[in-house]
């Protein structure tokens, strides 16, 4: 359901509804009726929300696809990119530092797989 997706996708990035809402220049309640399943947004506003939220529309209206592990990669670094006070043995994470553990995990896919 679209607006289960909208709503997850949305806080998983950080966003408010009005946040998102003043980004895409559209009002709250237009956020909060989406994502309570009581309207749709239309085709280019749909395409909007997902450039914003950067995930494609396919992840928004759930169209099944197989998962390609750098999909989930991309989507764990993502996560990683909004992650307040993210720390590691008690110290913070730096976008550096949050850039090279994706790398590494990048790296590590590749040798499991026998790319590399």
């Amino acid at each position: 359901m679209l607006s289960n997706r909208l709503k997850r996708i949305r806080t998983e990035r950080g966003l408010t509804q009005s946040q998102l809402a003043r980004i895409l220049g559209i009002s709250p309640s237009a956020v909060g009726m989406y994502e309570q399943g009581r309207r749709e947004p239309d085709g280019a506003t749909l395409a909007r929300i997902a450039s914003v939220l950067h995930c494609s529309t396919d992840e928004l209206l759930g169209v099944e696809k197989p998962n390609e592990v750098d999909d989930v990669i991309d989507s764990f670094a993502r996560t990683l990119e909004k992650q307040p006070g993210l720390m590691y043995h008690g110290a913070p994470l730096t976008a550096s530092d949050r850039e090279k553990l994706v790398n590494a995990i990048r790296i590590a896919t590749a040798i499991s797989s026998g790319k590399h």
